[in-house]
């Protein structure tokens, strides 16, 4: 596609990158960044919208308001920009700075949360905040990204067709795990498919999406302190948990050759090679959803003082990543 009029009518669906060489590991990593939104959640952005619109429920008078960490805020920042809706953001103090201010820049509102639910739940503070905004005033709008069909079915329609269609011989495929949103929507397609595949669900360490109690996450995008509710564990094989370190460590190793990648995508990437550290590989095609791209990560994971300080200094002393060769 060469000429567009509306920047979410451009996402590079095809790239995909080998990371064996970097990594040891058979792995090909979807890469999701290469939009005007920079994430793959312009797709579940641009879906809820469509679908508002189509259901009447957006007006010209509406001010969209959702919840987000960073990425989904900026996804709809923009469409919010091309449609002249107003658009709140409602994030907390881990989002980065980075997205807030693009957010900014795109002319949105944003409003950070500073002080978490009990046991540190910034999430349901989040949800709280947006509650009583739309209680408040019926010109707001939530899409509610955590309920929403929208957001699995535009990852059904897009994100896994265009995996099936370059690697037919798919066997596993690891999909980080926050709303679910991209989880579902390639699991449910999967699951329908001609081929069996194994769909391997990348948690973080510290997240209760699949039971236990919510601990520590500094990295945005990746896990939740409560179980979504689009989650069907029916299409889900197998749950594996990426611990933030190895994560980190994950975006440096790819960075030194040359691939900076956002700290989701360090997250499901250090969960795959534990899991094919695990397996016999021979033969296998094994694909990773690489949801971001890592220049709004240069302020926390690629900063020594915000690593020192929440990590220790010898986070990134060894180049030890779990499963790597």
């Amino acid at each position: 596609m060469g000429v567009v009029s509306v920047p979410q009518d451009f996402n590079e669906e095809e790239l995909f990158v080998d990371v064996r060489p970097i990594l040891g590991r058979p792995l090909f990593l979807k890469c999701e960044g290469f939009n005007f939104a920079g994430s793959i959640k312009l797709k579940a952005a641009t879906a809820m919208v469509r679908a508002a619109e189509r259901d009447g429920v957006l007006t010209p008078r509406s001010v969209l308001v959702e919840s987000s960490s960073g990425n989904l805020g900026v996804a709809l920042s923009v469409i919010a920009a091309t449609a002249a809706y107003r658009f709140l953001c409602v994030t907390d103090s881990r989002c980065n700075l980075s997205a807030r201010r693009l957010m900014e820049a795109l002319g949105s509102q944003v409003h950070v949360i500073t002080k978490p639910k009990p046991g540190g739940d910034f999430l349901g503070a989040r949800i709280d905040h947006v509650r009583a905004l739309c209680a408040s005033d019926d010109r707001y709008v939530w899409l509610d990204q955590y309920t929403n069909p929208e957001n699995w079915r535009a990852h059904c329609r897009t994100t896994a067709p265009a995996i099936a269609r370059q690697f037919p011989r798919l066997d596993v495929l690891f999909v980080g795990a926050g709303t679910t949103g991209t989880l579902m929507g390639c699991a449910r397609y999967f699951r329908a498919w001609h081929r069996r595949v194994r769909v391997v669900a990348v948690d973080s360490v510290g997240s209760a999406i699949f039971g236990g109690a919510p601990g520590r996450r500094m990295i945005p995008g990746l896990g939740a302190s409560v179980r979504p509710p689009l989650l069907d564990e029916f299409y889900v094989d197998e749950v594996v948990r990426a611990d933030e370190a190895d994560a980190i460590r994950a975006c440096h190793r790819l960075a030194s050759s040359g691939f900076l990648f956002g700290g989701s995508t360090g997250s499901v990437v250090s969960g795959a090679m534990d899991w094919l550290s695990r397996h016999d590989t021979r033969g296998l095609t094994a694909v990773a959803i690489a949801p971001d791209l890592g220049e709004r990560y240069l302020d926390t994971v690629y900063q020594s003082n915000w690593l020192h300080d929440l990590y220790g200094p010898a986070v990134l002393g060894s180049d030890a990543l779990t499963g790597v060769q």
